[in-house]
């Protein structure tokens, strides 16, 4: 199925509540004076229940404040989870109610992972995995964790069992967006990945693919395991 069909924007307001389940239906029927204003009928006049979508996994919103993390002596201990959901109602009532990237603030982590996975190196999921990155310039990271997102809970990816997630890390001078994944030492499913996400993004740059015990031993002297 593509991703653009099945996940097609439904736009809400500032005033909307975030945790509210909007529909994708736009088309009321004004006949009769029994329905409410707002309220959605079908051809005989009776109320009709909005269609959801559910999609093959739930997912978690989580953020890292930088007002916050920057207190902490141990990383990870300012992660919190915002919201989790599992239709495609959900998640643009719930995006369209959220700060995107370029409205962050400096220092500030924003990851979408599959329910029940937390986005740590320390999550046995995500233990012996490791993480794509691109990077942008700021404030123009919107578009491109979008359509990250789109793709992963729209499962367009031949491998996705092997994602946990994806998060994009705002800073001074860049914008970083990485997809985490389960396994490191399964080559084949890595390097698809990484291909089909520059497919996706229409990303020509190479991309690379650290390995998370390596990132934790090295730090910034770790080296990519995988280029795509």
């Amino acid at each position: 199925m593509a991703v653009e069909d099945t996940l097609k924007p439904n736009v809400a307001t500032e005033e909307s509540n975030p945790n509210s389940v909007d529909h994708p239906i736009d088309r009321y029927h004004e006949e009769g004076d029994d329905a409410e204003e707002g309220e959605i009928v079908d051809e005989s006049g009776k109320s009709a229940v909005p269609e959801s979508h559910p999609l093959e996994h739930s997912w978690t919103f989580w953020f890292d404040n930088p007002s916050v993390k920057s207190k902490q002596t141990t990383w990870g201990s300012s992660l919190r989870s915002v919201f989790t959901f599992s239709t495609v109602e959900d998640f643009w009532s719930l995006y369209n109610n959220i700060r995107h990237p370029s409205k962050l603030a400096n220092g500030a982590d924003l990851y979408c992972f599959k329910h029940n996975i937390e986005p740590k190196w320390e999550d046995p999921i995500c233990a012996n995995g490791g993480k794509w990155t691109m990077n942008f310039p700021r404030e123009k990271s919107d578009k491109p964790f979008l359509y990250t997102l789109l793709a992963l809970i729209g499962e367009q990816f031949d491998h996705g069992d092997e994602i946990c997630g994806a998060v994009v890390n705002v800073r001074t001078k860049q914008e970083r967006i990485s997809i985490w994944t389960k396994n490191s030492s399964n080559e084949a499913a890595q390097v698809s990945i990484g291909r089909q996400w520059k497919e996706f993004l229409d990303y020509n740059s190479s991309i690379g693919f650290i390995i998370h015990e390596d990132a934790k031993k090295l730090d910034r002297g770790a080296k990519n395991t995988y280029t795509a």
